[in-house]
């Protein structure tokens, strides 16, 4: 069994492995509010370090630069000032070179620390930490991704493509009705919003053993799906409207053919793929237009067990609400997902750029309904 020191440094190299294919200039851009630029992702994840752990629990620890809590803190409002995050691609200072000494301060530091006088509040924060750190590792790909395609060049970043997947399974599972327990029995690590095992009452239902492929959302796009209101949620409707979207995100058609932005560069459309880069608004409307619908949260959870899933997120019909136990905890820790709980919807699993040793079946992901650049798919329910 791996050390809590040797699962650190892991960690902390995987996303350092990750940036060996960005050129200097990659590093900085940020395409979109929603995205941040990866040298803020690799400093902002070792100030977690820093500020979380280090400050607190490590005597005589020096900060490495007293700026770097306000260029590098994300959302906590215990913490302190902030620059305003549509602002993060404007860092050209400090240098990337600079950043990269950030990480290793720490991670020295870190070292000492959890080899010296490690206790069990600094161990549950590093863990917390770790899976922060691979949190981010998923969201520096999409980031990347998102900032890459709007080069004209569509450049090759990694040989893996990370859409190319099929389904294992087709047909329907059968789930009883019955009162089902929910959540994460707190015996391993898990995040606050999954705490708090409750019971649900569910009705009979049928889940979709396979996810939506490429070819099959082809055919809804055919049969004008974009184009008819009665699909649409109203704000999917207004959002397709006012953004002008008529296709998922990353594909162009050329000369009839449809193609799609990768990490591996521009590539034909394989329509037996597992369809990726979909909206919450597109995948309620997809299932309106199949007169199916979409499971929820619990239903997924319940079924999980005997179905193939890790490869796409998977949109559930639920609000991201607290669970009937979820406490908030005190100070900065406190602010990771309670206060996201508003406006966003929950979707399970896990997908191809999910860090390792990063998924279970009660991981609850959440995002606004009009997010396209995870690598988020569709199954679907009756």
């Amino acid at each position: 069994m791996k050390t809590l020191t040797e699962k650190y440094m892991e960690t902390r190299q995987r996303t350092e492995h990750l940036c060996e294919a960005l050129q200097v200039e990659d590093y900085t851009p940020q395409s979109a509010v929603f995205t941040s630029p990866p040298k803020w992702h690799i400093a902002h994840t070792t100030w977690f370090f820093e500020e979380m752990i280090l400050k607190k629990h490590l005597p005589n620890y020096t900060v490495f630069d007293a700026d770097f809590g306000f260029l590098f803190n994300s959302y906590y409002n215990s913490i302190g000032e902030r620059i305003e995050r549509h602002n993060r691609g404007l860092l050209t200072r400090p240098k990337l070179e600079r950043v990269y000494d950030f990480r290793a301060h720490v991670d020295k530091a870190m070292i000492r620390l959890l080899e010296s006088s490690p206790n069990e509040d600094i161990n549950s924060l590093t863990i917390l930490g770790i899976n922060h750190e691979q949190q981010h590792q998923e969201l520096l790909l999409t980031d990347i991704k998102y900032t890459l395609s709007k080069n004209p060049l569509y450049p090759k970043l990694y040989d893996s493509n990370f859409v190319s997947h099929y389904n294992s399974k087709k047909g329907w599972l059968n789930i009883d009705e019955g009162i089902y327990r929910i959540g994460h029995d707190n015996h391993s690590f898990s995040f606050d919003n999954e705490l708090g095992v409750h019971r649900v009452f569910l009705e009979s239902f049928e889940i979709s053993q396979a996810l939506v492929t490429c070819g099959e959302f082809m055919e809804f796009m055919a049969d004008g799906g974009y184009k008819k209101a009665e699909y649409w949620l109203d704000e999917g409707w207004f959002w397709i409207q006012e953004n002008h979207i008529t296709q998922p995100l990353y594909w162009k058609q050329e000369d009839g053919k449809w193609f799609q932005y990768t990490l591996s560069g521009l590539e034909p459309i394989d329509k037996s793929t597992i369809l990726t880069h979909i909206s919450f608004y597109e995948a309620s409307a997809y299932a309106q237009w199949k007169g199916l619908r979409l499971p929820t949260e619990f239903e997924w959870e319940v079924a999980s067990n005997q179905l193939d899933w890790g490869t796409h997120w998977e949109w559930t019909n639920s609000a991201y609400l607290p669970y009937p136990k979820f406490k908030t905890a005190v100070g900065a820790v406190g602010e990771y997902n309670g206060k996201f709980m508003i406006n966003q919807m929950v979707l399970r699993g896990a997908s191809s750029a999910t860090a390792p040793d990063h998924s279970r079946h009660t991981y609850r992901n959440f995002f606004h309904p009009q997010s396209q650049w995870q690598f988020s798919g569709i199954r679907l329910a009756k």
